[in-house]
């Protein structure tokens, strides 16, 4: 069985866990914790990266340092997994959904301004699949209404806008090391800060509320409760794990992109012709291979085409459901405008297998068992 998804691993992973440990350092913002932010930052460019616990921590966070309140408005895409809403909805404020654009499955740019209230907060683009969001036009919307922006990068680590790495665009950026993405930590994720004036404030969120990482700088001589905040701080055996990757990230973000291009060439043909659609890269991003999808015709279509990969031995999935449709999205938010793209195109939606370490010839093969399921 070719799996859909299998957790990068370099091979050097338990040398540094066991590290972590014979360092007797094992808690956060240890040696391996200090490698992996430098590493992003020197790679983004953002001026601080702080490791947290998951993207929805890292999300969380980004709610506390923006003050959102109960009440308070944020517009967000729909499509995209619960935890963009979730640490919000934590805050009592109201998730606004707006519809998406077939061709990126993002955030649909020119429907966004209509959703703006005087309760409007912040701007939540989800850069779906590692392809991003129009940010040019969400940042002068963002502008005009002084409105923050908070990326959603989850699936964005190593993927650029016009040259600038996804998460550094926004006020804060949100990234995901959970065992499903590029590079992952088991559960873990990051958080990106574009204004210096706002690390310590972070900082100390992440602390429990504490002034702990300037009493470790030597800027105070003790720590004292300071704010309001939580455990966001992973473990450096995590850390450790991540490490691992990040020193080989180009070369895994080169190989995910071979096996990416091998999937468009191969099913380029069957686009074509209709019987699928293939993703879309706008010109002006760079993506990181985060994933391959194709459409189906529709939902039924779509269903028999994974029962159909499941017998030759093929793992294929597909994603989420509209947060708008479920319980919990009519209950804590709405839906802005019409729903034309949202709810039809995830029906159509397949992920096909992508991950560090499948090899060619299988994605050769899962691209031949395609074109025979749409022969017959």
């Amino acid at each position: 069985m070719i799996s859909f998804n299998v957790p990068p691993y370099t091979g050097k992973e338990l040398d540094y866990v066991k590290k972590a440990v014979e360092n007797q350092k094992i808690c956060g913002d240890g040696e391996f914790t200090k490698k992996c932010s430098a590493w992003l930052e020197r790679t983004t460019g953002a001026p601080k990266v702080l490791l947290t616990t998951s993207c929805t921590h890292a999300t969380e966070m980004a709610a506390l340092l923006l003050d959102i309140k109960p009440g308070d408005e944020v517009i967000m895409p729909s499509y995209t997994f619960v935890s963009t809403a979730d640490a919000f909805v934590m805050r009592g404020a109201v998730p606004v959904f707006v519809d998406i654009r077939p061709d990126t499955m993002n955030i649909d740019e020119n429907l966004i301004e209509d959703a703006v209230t005087d309760k409007t907060k912040a701007i939540v683009p989800v850069h779906y699949a590692g392809v991003a969001c129009e940010m040019d036009t969400i940042m002068e919307i963002a502008g005009r209404h002084r409105l923050a922006v908070v990326e959603d990068a989850a699936q964005g680590v190593m993927a650029e806008y016009k040259g600038r790495a996804l998460g550094t665009i926004g006020d804060y950026g949100c990234y995901s090391f959970h065992e499903t993405k590029n590079y992952s930590m088991g559960e873990g994720g990051a958080l990106l800060i574009r204004d210096e004036a706002r690390i310590e404030d972070a900082e100390i969120i992440r602390e429990k509320g504490t002034n702990r990482a300037q009493f470790f700088r030597g800027q105070i001589d003790k720590y004292r409760w300071v704010n309001a905040g939580s455990s966001y701080l992973p473990s450096d055996m995590n850390a450790a794990y991540l490490w691992a990757q990040l020193e080989m990230a180009e070369e895994m973000n080169e190989y995910r992109l071979m096996l990416w291009n091998r999937y468009y060439e191969e099913l380029k043909e069957t686009g074509a012709c209709g019987a699928i659609d293939l993703p879309y890269v706008p010109q002006e991003c760079k993506h990181n291979a985060h994933m391959f999808y194709i459409k189906t015709r529709d939902l039924k279509e779509r269903t028999e085409l994974i029962s159909y990969l499941k017998e030759k031995g093929i793992m294929a999935v597909f994603h989420y459901i509209p947060l708008h449709t479920a319980p919990a999205g009519m209950k804590f938010g709405r839906f802005h405008g019409e729903d034309n793209y949202t709810t039809c195109e995830s029906e159509r939606l397949l992920r096909l297998p992508l991950y560090y370490g499948l090899k060619p010839e299988q994605v050769t093969y899962i691209c031949d068992e395609i074109k025979n399921f749409y022969k017959k």
